[in-house]
Order: structure tokens, then sequence, then C-alpha cells
């Protein structure tokens, strides 16, 4: 019937004025009708709310067409599968890629608002915890900047990751409350619910001359509803969604047992399913938190997969098409359990047979792979995925037969290498793995960077590299050069800008203009300048919540990044304590005043990440509060390290700390940021450390340490800790200054067990690496007293910079992998 019905023609609205006093009315309007404020009353939040709606309702214009132009082309889209998305604040970012920026904040700057006050009073959604995230947050915007219909699939976390609060110097983790008073961005999609699953049981179906059909029946449900929010592009070119999923219980209250009186347990399928979007990363330390973590994961992606083809069946008659029309890449193993689903989804309820299913299930998704430890790639219990995934585990099984039978045949594969591809994992508990089942369903494996694309076939994937050697493949991570530069260093745009022009702002390799003014003495006091100035805000808010002064003249050196003993704070942590004996000491020497901060999480249950927490609060404590030291080096951990943070701290940064273990980080886009902002890196050859030495010339970063082959070598060949630990002065004293107490005198043992680990096996090789990164670090020394050399180099790594954009990462995803 619909189809006899007539088209209709669809008013286009007009282009919406940006003058500052239109706007100005509009922010009025919106305030006395959308929030029901008089502008004499208004608070800080109600002109903030307001402004947001302003400048979302031109967010929407553009959101509309992106969507038309996507059905009228019948464009490939690409979906962004992740758990973590750390968007962080958007009002900053969504103004300026509108171009709106000056004349938003004249508009408010009519109504006596300031513009930086109340965008600093938007929350920071806490969806994310680390670079993962951040990398998702980047993807979305660069896919939008350079024109791909994407959208981006995750969890609406009601608190996300906690927020860290000190105690005493240990971490304390509270509920991040970013959605308290609602979130102005987002839309409810009512009509994009779906229904999941969870228990119950398998039910075969079909009789003797017929093949099986399989139907599986929950015993849980709950529904995932949609909420929308906007990311715009660069210029507003395009606007992609993020499409982030809310549980709610099918049945809110049971009202039996509420008329029962049992008022609590009436409520218990509302408290299951709320539990589901309630926390980022539920710690898994114990039975309860490793189920949650996986309905989390299940609920999300087959929201995602039902939402994914619902869409597609609107505009094509069946599925043979998908792989053509349809790019799903999962950022992690997090989602790895949409392979499975995608085959229930086609098999069970879509009726394909299992290899033409499974053919389009391979041909649809590809799989970013971001660690190297075995550890990290996920696996469930097999009783666990049985018991809450029972269909799914049967797919599981049949994917695992089918698999395991070809490399058999195929490759000859012996028993060691059969155990070492199937996806359960057989030594110890069974269990499913998750890095596996991603890697055999998707036709595209890509690590991010060079050096771990490399490691990855030879390491945790060797096996299945050698199943499927045209699979594996580079694309190495970058950051928007719109918030990690414009945003957060507009002094720097600005005086870019004036050197070389406007073309960097749209083709982040112009950069490179600039290395033509790395040795102008002019230049580098106008880029000294702006530097000095970021560094006065950091101190600013040091000052602000910390209590601690920071003298802008000293070097700020900087490590700011998720709390990990691969990723070596703890390093850090002991060549400062080697600093200050060797300060006090030699107190004729001419050091460099130097402010070493620290700021990251440490997750709940990660004892010796929490530990290391604590450790530089209590070197801290003691360093800054000994005159000895005569303010020559200051150690300074920042709590409740997020996006907004890091917008402070990046641009601030004069040295930038990339110091793990070789072998162990993928990438890193830490570096990125502060290269990118005018710091000078200090590293090993680790992640993209590796290409970002290869862009800015050896001469401009310092690099030290054992190579991730010497690594390998040395754990081989039985790497002995205390025998390097009894030849080097400075690192026994530092260690058993940390070990007898002299940091902690209210407990001398607090962290003699945590030393007790590097002296015993140092898995992390700070031992080896320490006497290398204590001379790279009076390295840097020598560089900062020669200003003209240092601003040569620093400003050099900023020219550099401009491969490392996301834009450019996903122009090669989407002509490698997705064919978008």
């Amino acid at each position: 019937m619909n189809d006899s019905l007539p088209a209709v023609e669809i008013p286009q609205p007009s282009p919406r004025s940006t003058r500052p006093e239109i706007l100005a009315a509009e922010i009025i309007e919106r305030l006395t009708y959308r929030i029901g404020k008089d502008a004499k009353v208004a608070k800080p939040h109600d002109w903030l709310t307001a402004a947001i709606l302003v400048v979302r309702d031109r967010i929407i214009d553009r959101w509309m067409d992106s969507t038309r132009r996507v059905y009228e082309k019948g464009d490939k889209r690409v979906y962004y599968l992740s758990l973590e998305f750390l968007i962080g604040r958007l009002m900053r970012d969504a103004v300026s890629n509108l171009g709106l920026m000056n004349e938003l904040r004249d508009a408010l700057a009519s109504l006596g608002v300031d513009f930086d006050v109340i965008a600093g009073l938007e929350p920071d959604a806490a969806l994310g915890n680390g670079g993962l995230g951040r990398l998702a947050a980047c993807f979305m915007e660069s896919m939008a900047t350079v024109d791909i219909p994407a959208y981006g699939y995750g969890i609406r976390y009601v608190h996300g990751l906690f927020r860290q609060q000190m105690a005493d110097g240990w971490q304390v983790e509270l509920p991040e409350t970013w959605l308290a008073h609602g979130n102005p961005w987002e839309f409810e999609r009512r009509e994009s619910s779906y229904e999941i699953g969870f228990g119950g049981s398998v039910e075969t179906i079909g009789g003797y001359d017929e093949p099986p059909r399989y139907v599986w029946k929950p015993a849980e449900r709950v529904i995932a509803t949609a909420y929308d929010t906007p990311v715009v592009g660069w210029r507003a070119q395009r606007v992609n969604t993020l499409r982030l999923w809310s549980a709610q219980p099918i049945d809110p209250i049971l009202l039996d047992a509420f008329n029962a009186g049992d008022h609590i347990g009436a409520l218990r399928e509302s408290n299951k399913a709320e539990a589901l979007t309630r926390v980022l990363y539920p710690a898994d330390a114990n039975p309860a938190g490793q189920e949650l973590r996986l309905r989390q994961e299940y609920f999300f992606s087959s929201a995602s997969l039902q939402d994914i083809l619902r869409r597609h069946l609107q505009q094509y008659p069946d599925f043979s098409n998908l792989p053509d029309k349809v790019a799903i890449q999962l950022n992690d193993t997090h989602p790895a359990v949409s392979i499975g689903e995608m085959m229930r989804l086609l098999t069970d309820v879509h009726g394909l047979e299992f290899d033409e299913a499974w053919e389009i299930t391979r041909g649809t998704f590809s799989y970013t792979n971001h660690t190297l430890l075995p550890e990290a790639l996920e696996s469930w219990p097999v009783p666990l995925f049985e018991r809450l995934l029972p269909r799914h585990m049967q797919i599981v099984y049949a994917i695992n037969a089918k698999i395991l039978v070809e490399a058999r045949k195929a490759k000859n594969f012996s028993d060691q290498q059969i155990r070492a591809i199937s996806l359960i994992d057989e030594n110890g508990d069974r269990r499913v793995r998750m890095g596996n089942l991603a890697f055999i369903g998707s036709h595209s494996i890509n690590g991010v960077s060079a050096l771990h694309t490399d490691l990855m076939k030879v390491t945790v994937f060797s096996d299945l590299h050698t199943l499927y050697p045209d699979r594996i493949n580079n694309k190495t991570n970058g950051i928007t050069p719109r918030r990690w530069l414009m945003q957060c260093n507009p002094a720097l745009t600005s005086l870019i800008r004036e050197a070389i022009g406007d073309k960097f702002l749209d083709d982040t390799e112009a950069l490179h203009a600039l290395d033509t003014f790395a040795d102008d003495a002019a230049f580098q006091e106008k880029f000294a300048a702006v530097k000095r100035e970021n560094k006065v805000q950091l101190a600013h808010l040091v000052g602000s919540r910390m209590g601690v002064r920071l003298d802008p003249s000293a070097m700020f050196d900087i490590q700011i990044k998720r709390i990990h003993e691969y990723k070596r704070q703890l390093l850090n942590i002991v060549e400062a304590v080697a600093l200050y004996d060797q300060i006090r000491s030699h107190p004729e020497l001419d050091w460099v005043p130097r402010v070493k901060l620290f700021a990251g999480k440490a997750a709940p249950s990660y004892h010796n990440a929490k530990l290391i927490i604590k450790l530089a609060n209590d070197v801290a404590r003691v360093i800054n509060n000994d005159p000895a030291v005569r303010g020559l080096l200051k150690v300074v951990f920042v709590p409740n390290y997020n996006v907004s943070l890091a917008e402070v701290m990046v641009p601030a940064a004069d040295l930038s700390e990339q110091i793990s273990t070789a072998g162990m980080e993928a990438s890193g886009t830490g570096n990125m940021k502060f290269a990118l902002n005018g710091a000078l890196t200090i590293g090993t050859l680790d992640g993209a450390n590796v290409e970002m030495r290869d862009h800015v010339g050896a001469d401009n970063i310092v690099i030290f340490g054992l190579t991730a082959e010497e690594v390998a070598q040395a754990r081989a060949d039985g790497h002995e800790p205390r025998a390097i630990i009894e030849k080097s002065k400075e690192l026994s004293q530092a260690l058993d200054a940390i070990a007898s107490g002299v940091f902690s005198p209210d407990d001398r043992s607090r962290f003699t067990g945590l030393i007790d680990g590097i002296y015993n096996h140092d898995w992390f090789m700070l031992t080896a690496d320490f006497d290398a990164y204590a001379a790279a670090q009076r390295t840097v020394d020598q560089i900062w007293t020669d200003p003209k050399s240092w601003y040569s180099k620093t400003i050099r790594n900023t020219a550099r910079m401009g491969w490392f954009s996301s834009d450019r990462t996903i122009r090669q995803y989407a002509s490698e992998i997705w064919r978008a």
C-alpha cells in the first residue's frame, strides 16, 4: 500500500544565520522556552545548555542532509563497534568544526557570558579508559571529516569510568556522574529498541528429511534503546552518528512481589537491566564481575548488529550484498562476540545456510588488535559462556570445527598449531578465546603501528598468520588535529597560521612548511612564549586543585596515561628518587629545574598499579618538602585524568615520557599529541615511537633502552635483575630507599613487595633500562640548557607530525580495508 502513495517533497530548511546578534537572540529564546529561565536569574549551566541547543540546531540540519545523501547514493556504511568512546566535552569541538567560534563568543559576550567559563562546566563524558577509547573518538571525528558515512556503536554508561580522588595518596574510586543533569547533545530513539536475551536453552526443530533449525529461548530479556549523538566533521562537511545503547527492563516492576511486601525484590529486573549500562569495566576479579562484563559486551554487540541488519533490509531485499554495503570494524576483542551473534542472526533468524552466513560474516567484519599481551586478549570460561549464551557456544564450536579441519587438511597443521588456533583454550580450565574468534571471523586484522603489526605475526597470532597469511595489515594510529592542536592550543595554532598560512587546517601534512622556521630566532621566541603561557595555565590548575606551586620556567616533564607496569611509571619514579639523591649530594652542580608530572587511573583490582600511584604521591610529599632540593625538583600526581585535563597538560609539556617496555605498547597516541604541541619525546623504540623517530628525525627525539628484539632475547636468556642492580650504584640506592621506607615512614614495608618484584623477576625490564634512561635524562638536560637547540628540535616535532593525523589513518582504513 505504501508503494502507491505519492512521493513527499521534504522542504529543506534555509541556512541558519551565524551573525552574533542572531545567535544571541536564539540563545535567549532557548533559555526562555526550553529551559524556562529569565536571563536575569539564569545560572552558568543554564547558559551552557541554551548555547548547546543553538549549536545543536545547526548541526541537525547538516546531520539530516548527511543521512539523506547516504540513502540517495547507496553508499557503503562503516560501523565502528567499541566498548569505549572517550569523547570528552563536545561544545568546543562542535563549535570549532562548524566554524562558529568567534561568532558564538561574541554572541555570549553581548549577553554578559564568557564562552570559556560555561564551556568548562560541560561534563566530561567518561565513556572510555584510555588510548583505545580516545582513538575511537578521534576516528569518529575523522570519518566525518573525510566524508565516510559511519556509525559508532557503544554503551551509554551512566557513570562510565570512575572519578579518581586521592586519600592520603591512595587512589579512591568514586562514580562519575556525567549524566546527572541530562545530556543536551543526545536524542533518544525509542523506535530503535531491540530485545537482548541471556541464558535459557536451545531447541532443535526439523524433521528427518530437512536440515535442522535452532531456536534459542532465552531465560532473561532486556531492551536495548538507542541514544544518538551527532559527530561533526571539520567544516561540517559531514555529520555522522554515535549511537549508544541503554538497557531497560521489559517489566520495570514486579507488581505481585511489590504488593506482597517485597518492595526491593520487586525491582530486581530493573536493577539487573540498569547494571548492564551502569559502569564501564566492572571489576572482573570475581565471577559476578566477569559475568557482567560478558553481558555488557553481548548486549551492545547484539543491539548493534540487529540495528545494522534492520537498516540494510530497509534498502535491499536480502543479505547477499551485505559485505558490499556494510563494513563492521571491531575495536579490540570486546565486541568479538559479534561474530557469533551475526552467525546466529543470519542463520536462525533470517534462514541462511551456515556456509553462506559464514562467507557474509567474514566479508563484513574486520578487527583491530590493540595488544600483544596474551592476558589482554579476552577469554571467557566455557561454563560461563555456555550458560549465558548457549546458542553462541554451539556456533563457536561449529566455526571451530570448520577452521580446524581446514587447517589440518589444507595446511597440514601439527597438534601444537591446532591447539594455538583453536577457539577453545584447553590449557587448564577451558576458555573461549575472543581474539582468535575475532581473527578467524574477519577478512582483515590490523595492528596499530608498524612494529606492533610485525610482532603480531610472530607472537600472539603467529599460527593464525600462517593459516591466513594475507589478513594481517598495518594501520598506524593517528590523532585528530582539530582537538589536539587547534582547540587545545589556540595560541600555537595562531602562531603557525601567521607563519605558514591556513593550508595545514585542512591538510595537517602542510605543517612541514614550519620546518623552515625551526632555527629562526624570532619565531623561536614566539614559540617559547606560547609554551610558557600554556605552562602558566597548567601551573594555575595544579595550584588551585592541589595547592602545589610550580615554576613555569622549570622543565615540565609529563607522563600521562593509564597506570600499568608495562608503561613504566615506576621507572620514572625510581629515576626521580635517584635524581633527588644526586641533587642533595652535589648541590654545587648546575641542575636543570624540573617538574615531573604524572596523571592516570589504575584499574580498581590492579594492586601494583595502585601501589605505584601511592609511591608517586609519597615520593612527591618528601621531595617537594625538602629544603635541600631548593625547588630544583618537584613531583606531582594530578588526580582524575580525563580528556579535559589532557587538553591542559599536553600543550604545557616540555618533555613527553613514552618509556614503555619495548614490544609491549601497541602504538600510543599520547606520544603524537605531545610532539604535535612542541614537546621533546624521551622514549623507547616501542609502538609508534619507531615511526615518530623516522618522521621527526633521530636528532629530534631522545631514544634509549632495549629494543623489542633485545627484550625478548634477555627474557629467553634468563634476565637477572639482581646482578644489574648490584652494578648500578644509583639504581640500588634508589630501590633501597623506597624499599626501606624512606618515603613511607608510616609504613616502612609498604613498598617492599613492589621492589622485591624488581629484584626477583623484573618482567618489564626496569633494571635493564634504568642506566640508559638516567643517561638519556641528562642528555635532555644538556639540550634544555641550550634554548636555541631545544626550540629547534621541538619546532621540528610540531612541523613533522602531520602524518600522524587520524584523517590519514581513516583514509587508509577506507581504501584498504572497508573499500568505502
